[in-house]
């Protein structure tokens, strides 16, 4: 986050100690019989690892390699160990890394990442006090500014330790970390909408690894607690997720401009506010209760229609701001990468629920423009902003970690796409991107099926799906057809299927225009373009001739990182 957010954090912890002082009356409970559960309609259930190859594959082993097994877990694991924090997000940084490495561990099965996370989280669990907490908040300031976001992370990654390693201790340190929890937020204790930042939604985010420790558990407390947490959104002091979403509230116009930009009045900030809703869905699928759906489903609307850009990200200063209404108006500190890697992943879990194709298009979009457009050359590290014009940076490191929040959470994002590639749906195989690569999936009648994709995708739209049931098997296969081709939907090839046989698609890669007020963006397949002023020397992975001349893909453009390979969007 930007420096002004350290200089101004410090506002908020009168606002935190009142509410936490006045407590809350609200002692309704969920009723467990009244739950209708739903399921996701798609599975990831890869039988093994995934070889990733083309553009898309190597970026995403590359970050692998150099960003996530590059990185010193003990500097992660360290502030842990001191208990005098006041202000800062240290306590995030650990469970990023750990979610990105559970991820990269199914996606490659490389020993070295399992290792690295029982390791890691051993270190982690030496540092739980005798009552629970696992944090570096002094004693005094618990709850207050980043205490119970960073307890969020470092719930999910040691929930990650425990699904990929088998750790026992992971599992049991993530509940007594939640049990220390109860006896601080809910009925008659603090309001949690009235600790942390943003309206709560920074500190009421916790939902979602409540609900995984729920169902790892049946602990019927950590459902309580998350029904507790979703009824203060709708209090006065609440971020009202659920009413102003119901009622077509635009995400950037929820409440008044705040005095202080970073602070608790502020009820815009887009990663908070995504990852509450990411929550919401969980709680969607225990209880079934249909406005919990219904509220995202508008949430992704809007935020889509008003916000996202056509590098398939948004925000200004980390917040909502309607940028999507003028797209080619500049703001300052464009489309943070937490802010893409989480649209991302509040899409994917829309996707695994729904099967509707409209959030794999914006998976696509985004990670091949905006994602992969912060990825460094060398994909050690992320850009914290990315505009739609000018030179492309690091960001400063933050809370002395010599790292910041993006550099953390986009591999993430990039770990997300072979994940969700391809998925089990109830009678077959889901196809949602086209990554060059070869893996085996379970089939949900018995069997398996290899899953081969050729494919130089999207340098050309060639795809050739060649598969290899284990026997003769029938099963229907669908396959995306992206939006930008005109038609949106999946195609079913539902037949019976022997060893070697394959089908073979080609999507138009036509150029298409965007334009906004006097300019024009172009477009070609699920690639924005640019132009790089260094022209055709531009170290391009795709190049295109447009009405403008001749253009790169936007994620090539600036991939100096310098005044070499300045960059624009809008001409």
């Amino acid at each position: 986050m930007p420096s002004t957010r350290r200089q101004l954090i410090a506002g908020l912890a009168p606002l935190a100690i009142a509410g936490c002082n006045r407590g809350v009356r609200d002692y309704a409970r969920l009723d467990l019989a009244s739950f209708k559960p739903q399921q996701n309609l798609l599975r990831p259930a890869a039988a093994g690892p995934t070889a990733l190859r083309g553009h898309l594959g190597r970026r995403i082993l590359q970050c692998v390699e150099n960003r996530v097994l590059a990185q010193d877990v003990n500097r992660l694991v360290s502030p842990f160990r001191r208990r005098d924090e006041k202000s800062c997000w240290q306590t995030e940084f650990w469970g990023k890394w750990a979610l990105s490495a559970a991820s990269a561990w199914k996606c490659t099965r490389d020993n070295r990442l399992a290792e690295a996370l029982a390791r890691s989280s051993n270190a982690l669990i030496a540092t739980q006090s005798e009552d629970g907490y696992i944090g570096n908040y002094a004693p005094n300031r618990r709850l207050e500014a980043w205490d119970i976001w960073g307890r969020k992370y470092t719930l999910l990654g040691l929930l990650a330790c425990h699904e990929v390693c088998g750790e026992k201790s992971a599992l049991s340190a993530a509940r007594r970390l939640a049990d220390h929890l109860l006896t601080e937020i809910g009925p008659g204790r603090a309001d949690i909408v009235r600790t942390g930042n943003y309206r709560g939604m920074a500190s009421s985010s916790i939902l979602g690894p409540l609900i995984t420790l729920y169902r790892a558990t049946s602990d019927e407390r950590y459902i309580q607690l998350a029904g507790h947490i979703v009824r203060r959104w709708s209090s006065e002091d609440g971020p009202q997720l659920i009413e102003k979403a119901l009622a077509g509230v635009p995400v950037a116009q929820r409440f008044p401009r705040p005095e202080k930009w970073f602070s608790w009045e502020n009820g815009q900030k887009a990663y908070e506010m995504m990852s509450c809703y990411e929550g919401l869905l969980d709680l969607y699928r225990i209880t079934g209760a249909r406005q919990y759906l219904d509220a995202t489903v508008k949430a992704f609307e809007n935020i889509r229609d008003t916000e996202i850009l056509p590098a398939g990200s948004g925000s200004s200063i980390e917040c909502w701001h309607g940028g999507a209404r003028q797209p080619h108006l500049p703001a300052p500190d464009m489309m943070e990468t937490c802010v893409s890697t989480t649209w991302m992943s509040l899409c994917a879990s829309l996707l695994q629920l729904t099967a509707d194709p409209r959030y794999a298009d914006e998976i696509e979009r985004t990670a091949y423009n905006a994602l992969l457009g912060a990825l460094a050359p060398d994909a050690r590290s992320f850009a914290k902003y990315s505009s739609l014009d000018g030179v492309r940076g690091p960001g400063e490191p933050q809370c002395g970690m010599g790292t910041h929040c993006c550099t953390a959470n986009g591999p993430r994002g990039l770990l997300m796409l072979p994940e969700i590639a391809a998925l089990q749906d109830p009678a077959g195989i889901t196809i949602n991107l086209f990554i060059a690569s070869q893996q085996t999936l379970p089939l949900p009648t018995g069997g398996t099926v290899g899953l081969t994709i050729d494919t130089d995708y999207p340098i050309s739209g060639a795809v050739r799906i060649t598969l290899h049931p284990d026997s003769p098997r029938r099963f229907p296969l669908r396959l995306r057809t992206p939006s930008w081709t005109g038609s949106s939907g999946y195609r079913t090839y539902d037949r019976l299927w022997r060893p070697g046989d394959h089908i073979a698609v080609v999507f138009p890669m036509n150029i298409r225009p965007i334009p906004s007020g006097p300019f024009t963006a172009y477009a070609r397949g699920p690639v924005l373009l640019a132009r790089d002023t260094r022209g055709p020397a531009a170290n391009a992975w795709i190049t295109a001739q447009t009405p403008a001349g001749d253009l790169i893909d936007y994620s090539s453009a600036g991939n100096t990182w310098d005044d070499r390979s300045r960059y624009r969007v809008w001409l």
